[in-house]
């Protein structure tokens, strides 16, 4: 089963820019997609962002749209979510995953990383 660590997050002023890194034992899945998550308190853990193995359709969510970046170096094992013109709407913990599935729903993913906290304050 792939491992996932994290690295990345942390406090920083709207319209600000940060990136999570997600280092994985191997991206050679062959199958399903990656993703990035993220759940702020007292909500229900949403998609970001996630790529398909196979093709490597992104998915955004509209709420990121234009202002996130997912990429992949398949050299290095690692998927990034570069995140600019951050807001406090934005603030949260943040997941990377893996899972069989295809579409951006946490119910699909079945290997999470440890998580992040990225906080968008004044």
């Amino acid at each position: 089963q792939v491992q996932l660590v994290q690295s990345g997050g942390g406090l920083v002023q709207p319209g600000g820019s940060l990136r999570l890194s997600c280092a994985a034992s191997t991206l050679d899945l062959g199958y399903g997609a990656i993703g990035w998550f993220r759940q702020a308190p007292g909500k229900e853990r949403e998609g970001v962002s996630c790529m398909r193995n196979i093709g490597g359709r992104t998915y955004y969510a509209d709420s990121v749209k234009g202002r996130f970046t997912f990429s992949k170096d398949n050299a290095k094992n690692t998927v990034y979510l570069e995140m600019n013109n951050l807001t406090p709407d934005d603030t949260g913990v943040y997941y990377c995953a893996a899972g069989p599935g295809r579409r951006c729903y946490a119910d699909e993913y079945d290997t999470w990383g440890q998580g992040t906290q990225v906080t968008v304050s004044p």
